[in-house]
């Protein structure tokens, strides 16, 4: 096993993180999903299209983990964006380094890209995993032959 270093994990393809209890697996989740908001590939590599909330999928187990989720993406959002603008008070070394690997001339166009992000947290694509099968059969009802008006037990 190695160390995880969500800075630098490749956002393409798949990757398998295992992690137990309380070892920063929420932590390493947003900080992964604001690196896609900003389109960040890490320090050495060129960057990547940047995403917006609805255009990223994250599927936990439990209805409390989504809340959680959601809550704590918008926290380290806000976090990034106040580090951005110069007014964090105890920055998080993680983000200050990602935000680092962007020349000083683009903050403001990262700031208003997080502004945007943080104001689309509640259109976010996180789910558990049954209610993400639901919403994709509602949404493509026809093409699965599935009745819309029929409700999943």
């Amino acid at each position: 096993m190695m160390d995880l270093d969500a800075r630098d994990l490749p956002l393409e393809g798949c990757a398998l993180i295992e992690a137990s209890a309380g070892t920063g697996k929420t932590y390493t989740i947003s900080t992964l999903y604001l690196r896609l908001l900003l389109g960040h590939r890490g320090s050495a590599q060129s960057p990547l299209f940047p995403r917006l909330p609805p255009e990223i999928l994250v599927m936990t187990f439990t209805r409390a983990a989504t809340q959680e989720l959601r809550d704590r993406i918008r926290r380290r959002v806000q976090e990034a964006l106040a580090i951005l603008e110069d007014k964090a008070q105890d920055p998080d070394p993680q983000l200050s380094a990602i935000l680092a690997d962007y020349p000083l001339a683009d903050g403001p166009h990262l700031a208003r890209r997080l502004r945007l992000a943080a104001d689309g947290m509640d259109d976010a694509a996180i789910f558990t995993i049954d209610a993400w099968c639901q919403r994709v059969l509602h949404e493509h009802a026809l093409l699965a032959g599935w009745d819309p008006r029929q409700k999943l037990v």
